[in-house]
């Protein structure tokens, strides 16, 4: 991508695409009654480009500088005059010609990967307009200000925390605390989304597989938060418990990319698991039909409060973990999985497969996988109690016990 002609090309089709979206739109005015169509666009962006090329043969930034200051000049003038006859006071077209000329100059003076990735975002925030304006008449003040304090926590706080542990025991690491605090904020805003935008099923089940794949701790602490004002939590209870499901599946991938050894142990008790919860979460979710829909909605995507408290908590336990596990030592592979994997899990698993270049054994390996496991588990359903209500954390309890005893089960299958 050095050769300039290259770049004046990603340049004209910049201008190219942005110019289609807004040819598309005024496709149905008559001919030289608009200020810019796709030709005009595509010519900007190749202006910029050629500017931005001139400037750096001359060394003068000038060159690019006044260029860019007489085509906004220009541009807007002629756009004046159109709005004024049409009587309208929308400022998009000057703001995305600018934003044309900006990202072709970019791309022949600076990073034309950047410029082009730009010029797809410019294409596609013009192209949502109606999307984008539905969704504000849609939303509420508390659903704005829970987008802004979930952006202020990640935006301006979590940048400012040191990530490096603190204690001796290396256990409470700061920015890892509130990064899984903004995570659980995060999925709990998406999966009120989800379910407004798709309806209970269908959107718990989508915020709450995609959330488990990071994190089933914080998709379980989520749903115990918004079961609190749901008319029937068990819809809510089900997507926990398929949520515990990607948890198991994600933790055997794991171990098979890993150490493939260590899956002889721990496949078929995890996979056992990971069957009951997904039958458990099916008829959990297929007890509740589309009117149910008002009812898995929480009044407020997230509350800053228990938030808090959950940081707080969360710390206090990796902490204690990280001390008794430093007790142990490697003597206590078990004691010390089970205690790292209550939060945890992929720091404890991933912990106990390296001890198998250690000469440790791969069976004693596979128990402490398992162990972790059964932990993470005993530490889902216990914040499921201290979040949420009982109709939802009974049978998620319920849950987690049938698919314990059909993985101790499982497990006791190679010894017949």
């Amino acid at each position: 991508m050095d050769s300039l002609i290259a770049r004046l090309g990603l340049a004209l089709a910049i201008g190219l695409l942005v110019g289609l979206e807004r040819g598309w739109r005024e496709r149905d005015a008559p001919d030289h009654s608009r200020t810019a169509g796709i030709r005009t666009f595509g010519i900007s962006g190749l202006l910029g480009g050629i500017l931005a090329a001139l400037a750096g043969a001359f060394d003068a930034v000038s060159v690019l500088v006044g260029g860019f200051i007489a085509f906004a000049a220009i541009f807007a003038w002629y756009k004046a005059r159109e709005a004024a006859h049409d009587k309208d006071f929308s400022v998009t077209a000057v703001i995305a010609a600018l934003g044309v000329f900006a990202l072709g100059a970019l791309s022949v003076s600076g990073d034309y990967r950047a410029a082009a990735a730009g010029g797809a975002a410019l294409a596609a925030v013009l192209a949502s307009r109606e999307i984008l304006h539905g969704l504000l008449k849609r939303l509420t003040w508390v659903e704005l200000r829970s987008a802004l304090i979930l952006a202020v926590m990640t935006a301006i706080v979590l940048p400012l925390l040191p990530n490096r542990t603190l204690d001796p025991w290396g256990g409470f690491n700061p920015w890892e605390v509130w990064f899984l605090t903004v995570l659980m904020a995060s999925i709990s805003f998406a999966g009120y989304v989800a379910v407004r935008v798709l309806g209970t099923t269908r959107g718990l089940l989508v915020s709450s597989l995609t959330g488990a794949i990071v994190s089933s701790t914080a998709v379980t602490v989520a749903l115990a938060r918004n079961a609190m004002s749901a008319s029937n939590p068990l819809p809510l209870a089900g997507a926990a418990s398929l949520a515990a499901m990607v948890s198991v599946l994600r933790v055997c991938a794991v171990v098979l990319l890993i150490e493939p050894s260590v899956f002889v142990t721990v496949g078929i008790p995890a996979i056992g698991a990971a069957l009951v919860f997904a039958a458990c979460g099916a008829f959990l979710l297929a007890r509740a039909g589309e009117d149910q829909k008002s009812g898995a909605l929480a009044r407020n995507p997230f509350e800053l409060v228990p938030l808090l408290l959950f940081a707080l908590l969360f710390a206090v336990v990796a902490t204690a973990s990280a001390a008794l596990a430093a007790q142990f030592g490697g003597r206590g592979l078990l004691a010390s999985s089970a205690l790292a994997g209550t939060f945890d899990v992929d720091v404890s698993v991933l912990s106990a497969l390296r001890l198998v270049k250690q000469s440790v054994p791969v069976e004693t390996v596979g128990q402490a996988v398992l162990a972790a496991l059964a932990a993470n588990a005993i530490g889902r359903v216990s914040l499921a109690i201290f979040a949420g209500p009982v109709r939802f954390w009974l049978p998620l309890v319920v849950a987690t016990l049938i698919a314990a005893v059909a993985g101790y089960c499982a497990m006791l299958l190679p010894n017949f």
